[in-house]
């Protein structure tokens, strides 16, 4: 029974000698970037992680530091944008130190390009109930007074949310 010859004479691919190696580093500089991977719903709470995600973690080049890339959709950058210090402390606080000192958000539809091909899950709206026959009477009387119809309808639907926030 003869073996199998190796092809490789004798080589080995450079991820399966370094990939040790690459991660114990990674890991002493503080990024066990598969936990952030892994935890990101727990690390950064369930409103950011359903329109964000974590695409690569680029250390500088003084080692002072690591920029968090952060993918959304183009409509969620803005909200994202005004939230990218809270989304920094969260990240280092899960690792206990300040590993991350920027936060760099990268946009793109919700299925694209080969890294870009999640889709980000929405929470879906909450059922809302009918209003009270009292608040809804009570928010014709205020808009009675308007004689364009569609301002009336307008006044009635701002009466009704008000008053139904007050009762409640």
């Amino acid at each position: 029974m003869t073996g199998r010859r190796s092809s490789t004479r004798g080589f080995k691919r450079t991820a399966s000698v370094l990939g040790d190696q690459i991660r114990r580093t990674g890991e002493t500089r503080g990024f066990a970037v598969g936990r952030v991977l892994t935890h990101w719903a727990e690390i950064v709470g369930q409103d950011l992680a359903a329109i964000a995600r974590p695409v690569n973690i680029g250390y500088g080049k003084g080692g002072f530091g690591a920029t968090l890339t952060v993918l959304t959709t183009g409509a969620q950058a803005p909200m994202l944008e005004m939230q990218k210090e809270q989304l920094r402390e969260r990240v280092n606080a899960a690792y206990g130190y300040n590993a991350i000192s920027r936060v760099r958000i990268t946009q793109t539809a919700p299925t694209g390009f080969a890294e870009g091909q999640a889709t980000f899950e929405h929470r879906p709206k909450a059922a809302t109930s009918a209003p009270r026959p009292e608040i809804v009477a009570e928010a014709a009387r205020v808009a009675d007074g308007a004689k364009d119809e569609d301002l009336r309808a307008a006044l009635e639907r701002l009466a009704q949310n008000v008053l139904s926030r007050q009762k409640s």
